[in-house]
């Protein structure tokens, strides 16, 4: 049987012929909100993403794409050690991009014994202050199809390159959205997804064909995806019917276990990151 519990915020419009429906509301408030929440913030390593995997793991930049005619770069992770193949986990950046501290995430999950790609939603750029934050992932708003175009073929880069058993998504913030976003890509087939204060979605119908189980984190105090939004993603969770557990802390805020920036919040960070592993590994292991 599945079961239900999700949340739900805007999902931003910019460009309506390049939003799929899924991604319908306020695109630009909801980017307006995030620049307010990171206007002092910093892409500066967070302690999530100075902790050391676990075991030892191999990590490279591979060609996993071509989107628009052009190659796209991530980085691809895996133990150093044991067998093969591995259960794969898509990692998706925050509004930061691509950097060495989602780099480190992907080393983190390897070292738990999957093979991570962290992909590139910004045709290899990354963020150095707010400012071109705000305009990288106004890019990605303008030609979502070229996003979800990525995100297949990252699915099929673990698939067919690596032969996963399984597949799994994660992200944080912008990344946490297109987690989401990936999961109804691959309604059928992704085996679990990971949202950490990601764009929820309220469509019901659209939340209906998930079936994979879903975890997601919030922070009771988070300007930019609400409490209210968080219940209301919850009602159409439970609506759809979605196998869904969600988290909310109450003294964290937007970030708060962002491998990047200065809103990390230790005690829900780590308890976050606790029921994540131990998500992946029921779901991606069967353990």
């Amino acid at each position: 049987m599945r079961r239900n519990l999700l949340l739900i915020t805007p999902i931003l419009l910019l460009a309506a012929s390049a939003v799929s429906p899924v991604m319908a509301m306020n695109n630009q408030q909801y980017l307006l909100a995030m620049a307010a929440m990171h206007a002092d913030d910093a892409p500066i390593a967070s302690p999530a993403a100075l902790q050391k995997p676990a075991q030892p793991v191999h990590g490279t930049e591979v060609v996993y794409a071509t989107v628009n005619g052009k190659p796209v770069r991530g980085y691809f992770s895996e133990p150093l050690h044991g067998k093969h193949p591995l259960p794969g986990i898509i990692v998706i950046h925050e509004w930061w991009g691509l950097n060495d501290n989602i780099r480190s995430m992907a080393d983190q999950l390897a070292g738990e014994g999957y093979a991570a790609l962290a992909v590139d939603l910004y045709g290899g750029q990354s963020a150095k202050d707010p400012n071109d934050a705000k305009k990288l992932m106004l890019g990605v708003f303008k030609d979502s199809d070229a996003a979800r175009d990525n995100l297949k073929q990252a699915y099929a880069y673990l698939q067919d390159h690596e032969h996963a058993p399984r597949i799994g998504v994660i992200g944080w913030c912008f990344g946490g959205g297109w987690s989401l976003q990936t999961a109804l890509l691959f309604p059928d087939t992704l085996a679990a997804a990971v949202m950490y204060y990601g764009q929820p979605v309220d469509d019901v119908v659209a939340l209906s064909k998930l079936r994979m189980p879903l975890m997601g984190f919030f922070g009771e105090q988070d300007k930019g995806i609400t409490v209210q939004d968080v219940r209301a993603f919850q009602k159409a969770l439970k609506a759809a019917k979605v196998h869904a557990v969600i988290h909310e802390y109450p003294h964290a805020g937007h970030a708060f276990a962002n491998p990047s920036g200065e809103n990390y919040r230790p005690a829900a960070a780590s308890d976050a990151w606790r029921r994540t592993l131990a998500f992946f590994a029921r779901y991606l292991k069967g353990a």
